[in-house]
Parts: C-alpha cells; structure tokens; sequence
C-alpha cells in the first residue's frame, strides 16, 4: 500500500517559525517542534487562536531568546490594542479586498515601470485575466492612458529634480554616447552631496535620442540643451566623460579651459593693438555662422576608470616586448582561451566544469573592465580549491593541453599583479561614497603596491613595468593638479596621510589657502554693501575672515577624526570640500544607465518611441521624486 504524500501544514504564526516547527495539527489546535530544544525532540501543543504555550515554553526552557520573542510579538500586539477599521479586517475564506480603481492603475503603472515591462503588456489576455481574478470589479487601463499617465509621471519627475537642485550649489554631472539598434542617446546623470548630511545624491537626468553624426559640436549642444532644462548650468563644477575624441573636442572648444586660453590670448593681442593696421572685412557672413559660442560648457574630467582600463590593456601589451615573458604569457593564455572558448560554445563542456569543478568559468569580454582579470583569477581560485586535478580532468575531457606548472606560476603571480589595479578599478567606479578626492591617494597607492610586487616578481617584471609606465603616462598631469590634490586633503578619511611627497602636500594646501581667500573676498561686498569706495579698496589689508578661514583649516588638520562630519565643524573648509569633491572620478554612472536602458530598449521593443523610452528609464532610476495619482 503506498503511503499517502506529506502535507504541508500552514504555519498559524509565520514570525515564530525560526523558534517552532509545525509538526502537525489536530482538531483546534496545533502541535509544534521547538528548534531551540533541537537536537533534543521537545513537541508543543498550542490552541490555534493563541501562542500562550510557546511562549510559556520560551519563558520556562530559553529565557535567553525571550525578549527576541517579545520583539517579534510585539507589532502583533500593538495591532490588537489598536484595532484598525472595519475595512482592514482579516479576510475570511472565500472573501475578496476590495481595491478602487485608482488603487489598482498605480500599481499597474509601477508593475510596467519598476519590471521594466512593454506597454503591451495591458494588451495580453493573461494579464487582464490576472487583475480580473483580483479584482472582479476593476478594469485594466488602456495602452493610451498608461502612456499618458506615464508622460505626466514623467513631468512630476523632472518639476521635483529641479525642486532637489534648486538648493544645491555645487552639482556635478557624467555623461556618455550610446547607440543600439540603429540609434544613438546622449546620457547624463547628475550628483552632488547634500550639505547637511553629506550624503551623496544621484538622479538620471537624460537619455535623449541623438540624430546625425555624433560630432563634438552636436554632442556640445544637446549636452547643454540638458543642463538649461534643468537649470544647473552654472551650478556644475566637473563633467566627467571618456577618451572619446568628440567629448574631448567638445569640451575643448566649449569648456571653461579653452575660455580662459581665449581670454589670455585676447590679453596678448591688447597689449599689441597699437600700431597694428586696420582691415575692414564684410561681417554679415561671420554673424550668420553658428560658432557655438552662445553656450560653455562647464570644466572636463576625463573617466579615471576607462584610463585604468587602457593602462590595463593597451599599455600592458607593451609587456610583449620581452621575449621570455610574451612566450610564457602566449603560452599560458593560449591554454586559457581554449577553456573559454570551448565552455561558451558546448553546454556539455560547461556541465563538465561545473561538475568538476564546482563553479563555471568566466570568459574576458572587451568591453568590460576587468574581464581578463576576473577570468584568470577564477582559473586560479579552482586550481587553489580544487587542486590542479580537476582542471587536468576537465582539460582530458575537452581534449585540450593542460597548463604546466610553470605556466600555473605564471597565472598566479598574474593575478597577484593585475589585482591591486582591479581593485582600484572597483573603488574608483563606486557612485555612493567616493569623491574627487579618492582619485589621488587610489592611484598613490596603487603605485606603491606595484612597486613592491616588482621587487618579488618573477615572470611578470616586464608587466609591472608597462602598468607603471601606463600610469605615469595616463595620469601624470591629475597627479600633479592642484585641486585634486586638495580634493583629497579635504577628505577626512586621507587629509594628508595618502602620500609622503612634501612638495604635493604643499601644492594642495596653497590651493586650498588661496580658494578659502577667494571665498572670503567674494563674501566681503555682501557684508559691507554700504562701505565707500575707499574702504573697498582698502578691504584687502582687514585679514580677520581670512585668520579665520586659516584657523578653520589648520584645526581640521589637527583633528584626529576621520568621519566626514567633521566637516560640519568647519563651514569654510567644508564649503571648498563641497565644490571640489562633488564631482565623481569615473563616468560608470552612465554606463549602469544604459546598462538599465539595454533592458527596456531590446530587439523586441525596437521600434519603441524615443519619448517613451525615456520617460520609462528614468522614471524606473527616478521612482523617489513621483508618485502617481
């Protein structure tokens, strides 16, 4: 006689189930497994209307875990001394919450939205028959009213992230090209850090579709079109973009950089005006030519995170210039590429490796940062737990040569010298918690590690030779700037302990003197408006603010704390801290916006309108500044 199948019994208290077990129920009542008591077998019955027994037992044999019980308790009591309406009552069986019909349009909206769903989705049969059996008495919105209301989202949207920025006074923006099915976006994403609690905040502002050639002057224009929509073109203090030569010239054309080499260049052509003859040429044509000048750009930050990924792959190839260490790494990734290849393209070779070796293989991808890296170490983390065994299993299996324990050395000590570099990757791409002023001491300290790998390195001397070339090369001129080097000595968590280099330390703090006296004087009119001309002129020699400000910076200096509230203490350091370290060091910002954006504009949802396709973006990266109605 078969036995009959196990049921599952509903647990009358789901909060209690990490203390009691339902082992099975009779009549009115429940009888419990204690998991406390376990490996002891130790059963409760309880009434099913009240847990009075279990927490008789708690009281009696755990008195240890009784104020956890209290605590998960607790709501269920305060819920039962506060009774809520008749509306909100428990249902019984067979019962249905009624729901109004706004009710349920919000929550199909934020369904579409939130899943990143089409806008057909309303149209399928399943899913009206879904909110049907929910909802006997609502009906599903039509495709044209969700467009709208999503149109109005939209807009709610946008009046609440110029309401957030209208406050702030030092913003900083990433933007970046992409192109998928045949057309091209512009995206731009803003941050800064509220000054009250430091936190840094971060909207998605555009993916506008960009038509025709993306060339420095289009991307210029439409990048500045941006920011007038919501007014903080002369709130941002850094735009961080790629190497792409149409950012850079646009940048270079436009930017503060190229007015203030025009101004100086307007100085030098005054001081030799006199003397110089006159020719008079028709202006008609030079008026009607749209130059670009009618808009600026604000200063540019080239992505430290794509200029790591260089110095990773172009300039490390570099390292093939040495013949034992190319054919030791040809050799050795020779071998590796045969495992990947052979895992992305036979599923029985992937159900091999898995088996084998208990986890799968990552294969490099070109256009990821780190690929090379996290594959190599994941052959060398089975190899690590594993042992080389099963990676000689897998490698007779698929027919494929085995790496030798040279070549495994060489894998290895590969890992160990590209992993400071990733990990630098993965610091400086953070959007929550790193500033400006993360970029220097990450690279310092990059260096540093680098150069101590170089003394026990082996096969990969060569390598950590290119990488070092690399980052002299790539970040010579960041290394040396002084804003960011203030940038990172306004930063409790480095002040001046990043770096030993006397004539740095110095280059940043004359910055910082010079800007907290900047910030002085341009406050002095405000506060003496009525003082005669003389007094203004004479302003300069009343160095009481400008003590002040030094004190400010020389106690925050002295302060041992190293939280960044700190700041707060010091309005004046904080406030250059604010401008200087609301840009962000690494454009990844835009590149998990389109990450996202992938996701909604698919090859099925080709055809998509550009409007909605935006609207539906940034509502889904947007969803605390709306709410529908």
């Amino acid at each position: 006689m078969e036995e009959a199948p196990d049921i599952e019994i509903e647990h009358p208290w789901p909060y209690l189930s990490e203390f009691f077990e339902v082992v099975e129920r009779k009549n009115e009542s429940f009888i419990f497994k204690c998991l406390l008591c376990l490996p002891q077998k130790h059963t409760i019955s309880s009434f099913k209307n009240s847990p009075s027994n279990l927490k008789k037992h708690i009281e009696r044999k755990h008195s240890s875990h009784l104020e956890r019980y209290n605590a998960l308790t607790a709501p269920r009591k305060r819920k039962a001394e506060n009774p809520v309406p008749s509306t909100s009552r428990q249902l019984k069986l067979g019962e249905t919450k009624i729901v109004n019909q706004t009710k349920v349009d919000n929550v199909v909206i934020n369904f579409v939205i939130q899943s990143l769903q089409p806008f057909s989705v309303l149209e399928q049969p399943a899913f009206n028959a879904l909110v049907q059996e929910l909802q006997p008495n609502s009906r599903v919105m039509s495709r044209t009213t969700l467009r709208r209301k999503v149109e109005e989202g939209a807009q709610e949207m946008k009046r609440n992230i110029k309401q957030a920025m209208s406050s702030i006074e030092f913003i900083a923006t990433t933007t970046d090209c992409w192109s998928a099915r045949r057309r091209g976006f512009l995206g731009v994403t803003a941050h800064w850090v509220d000054p009250d609690s430091l936190k840094r905040c971060s909207v998605a502002l555009a993916c506008r579709r960009i038509k025709g050639p993306h060339t420095f002057d289009v991307l210029g224009s439409a990048l500045n079109d941006i920011h007038c929509e919501f007014g903080i073109e002369k709130k941002i203090v850094r735009t961080t973009t790629d190497n792409g030569s149409n950012f850079i010239k646009a940048f270079r054309e436009y930017g503060e950089q190229q007015q203030a080499e025009e101004d100086a260049c307007s100085d030098d052509d005054e001081q030799e005006e006199e003397g110089v003859d006159v020719d008079f040429i028709e202006v008609t044509p030079i008026l009607m030519e749209d130059d670009g000048l009618q808009f600026q750009l604000p200063k540019h930050h080239r992505c430290a995170c794509h200029l790591l990924n260089l110095v990773a792959t172009v300039d490390a190839a570099k390292a093939n210039s040495n013949d034992s260490y190319k054919r030791l790494s040809r050799s050795a990734f020779a071998k590796c590429s045969g495992l990947w290849n052979k895992t992305s393209r036979s599923s029985t070779a992937s159900d091999i490796i898995e088996e084998t070796c208990k986890i799968q293989l990552i294969r490099p991808n070109d256009t990821r940062w780190n690929s090379l890296f996290l594959s190599v170490e994941r052959i060398v983390r089975i190899i690590k737990d594993e042992g080389e065994g099963a990676l000689r299993t897998v490698c007779t299996a698929l027919k494929l040569p085995m790496l030798s324990s040279v070549e495994i050395s060489f894998l290895e000590e590969f890992a160990r010298t590209m992993g400071p570099l990733a990990k630098a990757l993965n610091i400086l791409q953070d959007e929550t918690d790193v500033q400006m002023g993360w970029l220097l001491p990450t690279l310092t300290l990059l260096i540093n590690k680098l150069e101590r790998i170089h003394i026990n390195s082996r096969y990969c001397k060569p390598l950590v030779d290119a990488v070092l070339e690399g980052l002299q090369k790539r970040f010579k001129d960041m290394m040396a700037e002084p804003e960011f080097i203030a940038a990172a000595i306004l930063l409790p968590k480095f002040k001046t302990a990043w770096t030993s280099d006397e004539n740095l330390l110095n280059l940043g703090l004359a910055y910082i003197k010079d800007h907290l006296e900047e910030e002085r004087s341009h406050q002095s009119p405000a506060n003496g408006s009525s003082a005669s001309d003389d007094d203004d002129f004479f302003s300069s020699m009343k160095t009481t603010h400008g003590q002040e400000s030094v004190k400010q910076l020389e106690g925050y200096l002295a302060s041992k704390v190293d939280n960044k509230e700190i700041l707060q203490s010091y309005p004046a350091v904080c406030k250059l801290s604010l401008k200087i370290n609301t840009a962000l060091p690494a454009s990844a910002a835009c590149e998990r916006l389109f990450s996202t954006a992938g996701l909604i504009f698919s090859p099925r949802r080709a055809r998509l309108d550009a409007r909605n396709f935006e609207n539906q973006l940034l509502l889904k990266l947007n969803k605390k500044y709306f709410s529908f109605r």
